[in-house]
């Protein structure tokens, strides 16, 4: 990592008071400090949000049918497809 990462900044957030007393007494539990309770709380969370963007590839099946597209109907006029899907919707 870069040393601008690695250094510590001052900041301010605003936390719910009972969420603030919740990981102020997880430091007290656990012998940290508050800054190092919040600091690991959101490195977890932000590897959390890091692997769920992560996704397994997924393989469709491809289709043998040999069907074709109805008589008159333009598959680049998206108007019209989207007219037609309506006058087949049953509800």
């Amino acid at each position: 990592m870069s040393k601008y990462i690695m250094e510590r900044m001052r900041t301010t957030v605003r936390l719910e008071d009972n969420l603030l007393l919740q990981a102020k007494e997880a430091a007290v539990r656990r012998e940290m400090t508050l800054t190092a309770v919040l600091e690991e709380a959101l490195r977890e969370w932000l590897a959390r949000q890091r692997k769920s963007q992560r996704r397994e590839r997924v393989d469709l099946p491809i289709s043998n049918a040999g069907g074709r597209v109805r008589p008159g109907v333009d598959l680049d006029d998206a108007a019209d497809l989207l007219d037609r899907m309506e006058e087949d919707d049953p509800s």
